[in-house]
């Protein structure tokens, strides 16, 4: 990782333990060199030498005696006699990676360190614009309020089916400048700095495994400008043979004459959208204006109209089907239904409680959880940048839990 030497321990191995230390420390916030030791299952003096090699380099630090006070007292550990143990933690304050969040109308960019924020803040969006250089222009002028030296690489998340090996967009139903286009060679041409590109909803799935690590079996459903989900399975993203991910937004509806940007009629996404519940707003007779806020100040007074009731019972079976073939049982929602009053979600979670057959033996669950989008952006910057590991599959992979972890906190 980055020119770090170990001893006599093997570049690959080496690259896993060191990966394995900082999963460990995103995850958990704070650790004792002795537990993280024992929850990555390596012996003290090699995890010591990993842990002083990423002193070295930046990437962990040590927390002083008042945070380490704090660190206690937030995780409701008694008063303590004698002194404490040392608490190692990533390193907040130097950013390491440019991320970057293309969605279909604005663009949001900033510098993040490995030890990321609860939630995404952003230092600056711009419209995304309708061509490659008109995008381009806005990134490089945006680049100019962001210097900071000493980067690792660029992380960029980009909505549509995604080949995430080649760094190219192979189709994008909502934004389709995106396939002829060369994103990372754009980027590059501002930033000269290695670059990664992620299918938007398997960075939010990767992010929400970082921030719940143990969640480690669901199907992610975001609701945007269109629809898609992300699996997770077994605390790994699921690999697919093509790079195609949970387009669950595509799935025609009986009865939905509404055209598709993918080219087909009737796809779920066109009702369920930002734009689609807007339009099936007015359609229903609703009064001017028909946007957004209208929409919801009308669900907080009137509860689940008929006409959204419809679609979310549509989504609730193409979800439900989901997890029939992929022998899941909890979907996490994160986007735009997540902003709608209770009731909405609920009625979400009842149609897929009817049509998911392990509901009929056991629980599943649907829950609402916000957008951990730069969460997931930092952590495939650190899989597949710091730590090239030579097996594709241990990617995007959390180590295992270790729940007698005394010291560990989330970080603030």
């Amino acid at each position: 990782m980055l020119g770090t030497h170990t001893g006599a321990i093997p570049a690959n191995l080496r690259r896993l333990n060191e990966r394995t230390i900082i999963g460990l420390l995103s995850r958990l916030g704070a650790a004792s060199r002795a537990d993280l030791a024992k929850a990555a299952g390596m012996s003290q003096p090699t995890s010591g030498k990993i842990i002083c090699a990423l002193q070295k380099l930046g990437i962990v630090q040590e927390l002083n005696a008042a945070e380490i006070e704090a660190t206690f007292e937030n995780a409701g550990n008694p008063a303590r006699m004698g002194r404490p143990a040392t608490l190692m933690r990533l390193n907040p304050t130097i950013s390491r990676f440019i991320a970057i969040q293309i969605e279909v109308a604005e663009t949001s960019i900033t510098a993040v360190p490995l030890a990321v924020r609860q939630e995404d803040v952003w230092s600056a969006v711009f419209p995304t614009g309708s061509t490659p250089r008109e995008w381009q222009q806005r990134l490089r002028q945006t680049r100019r309020g962001i210097a900071v030296k000493g980067l690792w690489g660029i992380v960029a998340s980009i909505p549509g089916i995604v080949n995430e090996k080649t760094g190219r967009v192979v189709f994008s139903p909502n934004l389709h400048w995106t396939e002829q286009a060369d994103i990372p060679s754009l980027i590059r041409e501002i930033w000269p700095l290695p670059i990664i590109l992620n299918q938007e909803i398997r960075a939010l799935a990767l992010g929400h495994l970082i921030m719940h690590p143990h969640d480690t079996d669901f199907l992610l459903v975001d609701f945007d400008q269109g629809v898609g989900g992300a699996i997770v399975e077994g605390g790994r993203l699921y690999r697919n043979p093509l790079p195609l991910n949970g387009e669950l937004g595509h799935t025609p509806v009986r009865d939905n004459q509404r055209r598709c940007g993918c080219g087909a009629i009737g796809c779920v996404e066109t009702l369920l959208s930002r734009r689609g519940l807007v339009k099936s707003y007015a359609e229903s007779g609703a009064p001017a204006p028909h946007a957004w806020q209208a929409l919801m100040s009308h669900l907080e007074k009137n509860g689940v109209p008929e006409w959204l009731g419809k679609s979310l019972d549509a989504m609730g079976i193409i979800i439900a089907g989901s997890l029939n073939v992929l022998g899941l049982r909890q979907v996490v929602v994160t986007g735009s239904l997540t902003e709608f009053p209770p009731a909405v979600l609920q009625r979400l979670s009842l149609a897929i409680q009817q049509g998911a057959m392990w509901a009929r033996f056991g629980e599943v669950t649907c829950k609402a959880a916000p957008r951990r989008r730069m969460a997931g952006l930092v952590a495939a910057g650190m899989d597949r940048l710091l730590f090239p590991v030579e097996d594709p599959d241990s990617l995007d992979t959390l180590p295992p839990s270790e729940p007698q972890l005394r010291t560990a906190s989330k970080q603030p």
